[in-house]
Order: C-alpha cells, then sequence, then structure tokens
C-alpha cells in the first residue's frame, strides 16, 4: 500500500520530527514546511491526503492558510488537524466547536495516542461534510433566491422612481406655467 501523505506545516522542526517519528513509516510519508507561505505551495503541489497545521506560523499565519484552504471547494476538502500550544489563540479566531469546521483541534505538546485520534477524528469529518457539488448547489440555489428577492426589489424599486418621475415632471410642468405666467405679468406691468 502507497504511503499517505501528510503535510506538516509548523516553524518547529521539533514538532515536524515528533510527528514523522509517531507515525509508521510504512503507512505514512510525512512532508514538511516551516512556514504557511511554503505550506500552501506544498499543499497545491503535493495534495497531500491529510495537513497538520500549526495555528502561529511566520510569513503566513496558520489562520490564514486554513481561510485560503477553505476557499477552495477541492482544499477544503483535505482532512486538517489544527495544532497550537495556545488554544486561547484559536478559539479568538475560529469559533468552537471545531466539528463544525471540519477540522480536529489538536494542543502541543501531545503523545502518540493523542496525534492518532485526531487523525482518524479528521478522517470521519471530512466524510461528513457536503460533497463538492451539494455546496456548488446550495451556493446556486441562493443566488438564485438571492437574485429573484434582488430582482423583486430592484423592480419596486424602479416603479417607486417612476413615479417619483412622474410626480416631478408633473410639479415642473405646473412651475413653468406659473414661472411664464409670472413673466407675462410682469412684461405687461413693464409696458
Amino acid at each position: 500500500m502507497a504511503a499517505h501523505k501528510i503535510l506538516v506545516i509548523d516553524d518547529s522542526r521539533v514538532i515536524r520530527n515528533m510527528v514523522r517519528d509517531m507515525l509508521p513509516p510504512a503507512n505514512f510519508e510525512v512532508l514538511e514546511a516551516a512556514d504557511g507561505i511554503k505550506g500552501l505551495e506544498m499543499i497545491q503541489k503535493e495534495k497531500p491526503w491529510m495537513i497538520m497545521l500549526d495555528f502561529l506560523l511566520p510569513r503566513m499565519s496558520g489562520f490564514e492558510v486554513y481561510e485560503t484552504l477553505q476557499q477552495s471547494p477541492e482544499l477544503s476538502r483535505i482532512p486538517l488537524v489544527l495544532m497550537s500550544g495556545r488554544k486561547e489563540e484559536v478559539t479568538s479566531k475560529i469559533a468552537e466547536p471545531f466539528e463544525d469546521k471540519y477540522l480536529v483541534f489538536i494542543e502541543k505538546p501531545f503523545e502518540q495516542k493523542e496525534l492518532i485520534t485526531a487523525i482518524k477524528r479528521a478522517m470521519v469529518l471530512v466524510q461528513k461534510r457536503p460533497p463538492i457539488s451539494v455546496i456548488e448547489n446550495r451556493i446556486a440555489s441562493t443566488d438564485v433566491a438571492s437574485q429573484e428577492r434582488t430582482d423583486d426589489t430592484l423592480i419596486k424599486r424602479i416603479e417607486e422612481l417612476e413615479a417619483k418621475q412622474k410626480l416631478l415632471e408633473q410639479q415642473l410642468a405646473s412651475q413653468q406655467k406659473q414661472f411664464q405666467q409670472l413673466v407675462d405679468f410682469i412684461k405687461k406691468k413693464l409696458k
């Protein structure tokens, strides 16, 4: 069986080596990136089976990497384990429960058993994520409903503006008539 590629994005070589040592080499190939930008490049190039992402990274934070992944229907389907030694940093940007965002949080430092459990949970969560076609259909149906609401709103607004325009044209015609009467009156008085 081919080894599953796990990309570990962490600025700590100790953590990257620790993850490598905790996983059976026959089952997993551990790829490494020391910062968020390099991590994103490797995600695009290698299409890993799973991503382990440190939250505090140089050059591009783990949160920015997470947000970038969420923008892509394809990349957002890669199982994600978010790592940090400071959970409050994570919860200040990503509200709990993390499972609702289809990611698993693991607090550093962690033991091998915790790592394996996190990997298994991430695999289960990604299976629960709606298929891309469902997401696209939801977006499309939301867009259609939103478009219909927008169309109805625009039609109503246009009708209101046309009624106002008609009223203003009538007022302008009336004022022009009054102005002309005033001019005629002044001309008569000046003669």
